[in-house]
């Protein structure tokens, strides 16, 4: 009994994929095309890296479906946004808006890119700063030629 429940579970795992859920067809190809266009500017919620129209996740394919049914019902392209964004919150959209609840997602990038530059000046102002030290002076080069092996300052090496 216990081997056939692994096997059972091993066939459900190799065979899921297959049984995704694949968008209703439409017979309209302007239809097909609009919510082409609008998938590709919805963010997948489970890959969140590709777009409605990339992902072949079953939470994509009930969002194109959803969509479908709404351009079907004669939605404009932003009541459809609005009910996804009502639904999932700005997350949904590729190009979320320019908002407060959205500021860290537009200036994040350039706040990192801003700290690592100061970052960056500071460790080469160091740099510098080690590089200006004052050279050795006579004592110094003596000791290190003696310690070298080499004839110091002064020195003609005989």
């Amino acid at each position: 009994m216990h081997r056939f429940a692994v096997a059972a579970l091993l066939f459900a795992l190799a065979c899921g994929p297959a049984l995704a859920q694949k968008p209703a067809p439409v017979a309209d190809p302007a239809v097909d095309r609009r919510v082409q266009e609008l998938s590709n500017e919805l963010r997948c919620l489970v890959c969140q890296n590709q777009t409605l129209a990339d992902s072949n996740a079953e939470l994509a394919v009930d969002l194109r479906n959803a969509v479908r049914e709404q351009v079907v019902a004669g939605r404009t392209d932003a009541q459809i946004f609005e009910y996804l964004v009502a639904r999932y919150g700005d997350f949904v959209l590729y190009r979320p808006p320019f908002k407060a609840t959205t500021l860290l997602l537009w200036a994040g990038p350039f706040v990192l890119l801003l700290a690592a530059l100061g970052v960056l000046f500071g460790a080469l102002r160091r740099r510098r700063g080690q590089a200006a030290e004052a050279p050795p002076d006579a004592e110094e080069q003596a000791r290190a030629a003696a310690l070298l092996g080499t004839p110091g300052p002064g020195r003609d090496g005989t």
